[in-house]
Formats: structure tokens, sequence, C-alpha cells
């Protein structure tokens, strides 16, 4: 039987706390998001954002723009594209991503938080993208409501907020220290393994990912550990946050192209719109 533990000093129950925060771990993930996303998800969400860009037109804004998965095909479509992200790691990928291919006219990549938007009440966008569970990563109830009121006051009248939700995160099953993916990375110098564990804090509505990488190359090996956070969002809930904070919903779908939305979709995207100023009360 283990032992009773003696109460944790304030301060140390503070920083367990703080390690379920969404944003942590994205440094760390940065060198390993594209090798495992093209595993994944990879493109498969691409073609949606970009047509959804073409459609809008106007001025883009993507929340947790990551290393410009999707920022940089949505820049070659859209007139301007700002990627937001917490993680310099992350935005340091995507700058060089967006150098290499000619985008630096066309893409913005900025630091900052989502929940405080740091552009000026002049800064308008035609569309405010929050792709595959970036919304997720906010674990309370105030971090999301915080994040929607800052969308809210950069969208144009008239200006669409598209969310992506993970739908499946409350069935996802728990399990300790499975072998997700291996293979090589970084033009195949490298060999990588990704070893997952899940856990579920029901009473949070919070899904944890603890990853450990383990890269080889040239003899040395190399292992990297930290967790990733998100919390279950139902698309009735999501739906009722956008219409406290004053955006219309539109549509919700339950596929990448367009079908409609129900429980089991695999997909599930909400579109929500920012009143015109001639419209009706």
């Amino acid at each position: 039987m283990p032992r009773a533990r003696s109460p944790k000093p304030e301060a140390e129950r503070g920083k367990s706390k703080a390690k379920q925060e969404g944003w942590r771990g994205w440094d760390d993930y940065a060198p390993f998001y594209d090798w495992e996303n093209a595993q994944t998800l990879d493109r498969r969400d691409v073609r949606f954002w970009r047509n959804l860009a073409r459609r809008i037109k106007g001025n883009v804004l993507e929340l947790g723009c990551g290393t410009g998965r999707v920022t940089l095909p949505v820049g070659r479509t859209a007139a301007r594209v700002v990627g937001i992200d917490r993680s310099e790691a992350m935005l340091a990928k995507a700058r060089t991503r967006a150098k290499r291919a000619g985008l630096g006219h066309r893409v913005a990549l900025v630091r900052g938080d989502i929940r405080a938007l740091p552009f000026s009440s002049r800064a308008r966008f035609d569309l405010v993208m929050a792709p595959y569970g970036v919304l997720q990563s906010l674990v309370r109830e105030s971090d999301l409501t915080a994040a929607i009121a800052s969308v809210r006051s950069v969208l144009r009248a008239g200006g669409v907020f598209a969310i992506d939700l993970v739908p499946d995160l409350p069935v996802w099953q728990e399990y300790q220290g499975r072998v997700r993916f291996r293979g090589r990375r970084r033009g195949g110098r490298s060999r990588v393994t990704l070893i997952e564990s899940v856990r579920q804090d029901r009473a949070r509505s919070l899904t944890i990912f603890d990853q450990r990488f383990v890269e080889r190359q040239n003899g040395t090996r190399v292992t990297r550990e930290f967790s990733l956070v998100f919390r279950t969002v139902s698309v009735p809930q999501m739906t009722r946050r956008l219409e406290r904070a004053g955006l219309a919903v539109t549509a919700v779908l339950g596929d990448y192209d367009g079908r409609p939305w129900d429980p089991r979709a695999d997909v599930w995207v909400i579109l929500a719109e920012r009143a015109r100023k001639n419209s009706s009360p």
C-alpha cells in the first residue's frame, strides 16, 4: 500500500495545477509537430480552409498557427494572412517555411495570446480561423470566453469566425506507454519514436496526452517528454458561447466537404458571423 503523502505547500500545488495549462508543451512539441501531423491529420483540412478564405476574400487571422501548416497554403489564396501563436519555437519554424515559400509579403506571424489579441481597434479581419482543436487548448471557461470576445472585437461586420473542434476527446481510450509512430525525420537523417500515454480528467473535461519522443541519430539518443492538454467542448456548448458573445452561427458541418453535422461525425466545424451594421436587431 502506498504511503500517505503530506499536503503540498501552496506554491507546489499551484505549480502542479499550472502543468495543465493548455499552452504548455508546445515549445517542446515544435521539432516533431510536422512529423507527427504528416502521419495523422496531414493536409486533410487544408483545402477546406483555402476554399473558405477564397470564398470570403479579404484579410485572414489564424489562431494558433503553429508551424504554418494551414497558414502558408491559405497565404497563397488570401489577400493577407496573420498567424498568431504563443510558442516562439513554433513560430520560428513557420517563419522559415514562409521565407522558403516566398510568402513573406502575404503572411505575417505574430507571437501573442489568443485570449487577448494584440491588435488595435482598427484591425479588422474578414475571416478568423481556429483550426483543429486550438480553442480546446483553453482549459478554463474564462479563457474560452475571453478568446471568443477578443475574436469578435477584431472581426469586421459580416466577418466569419470558423472553428474546428476535435470530436472524440471524451471517449479517447486511456492507455500507458503505447508506441504510436516510428519513422524518419529531417530528410532521413534521424529516426523518431513517439511513445504516448493518455489520461482523462473527467471532472474538468480534460484529456491529457503525455508525449515521449525518442530521436536516434549517429549513435546518439535524445528524449523529450511533455504533455498536451485539451478540453472537451461539444458543438451545442460552443454554439451557446458564440451566441452569448454576439456571433450568429450560420453553419455546422460534419466534414471538410460541407456535409451537415451530426454528433457521430468525424469532423465538427462551426461557422459564425458578426452581425452586419445594417442588420435588424
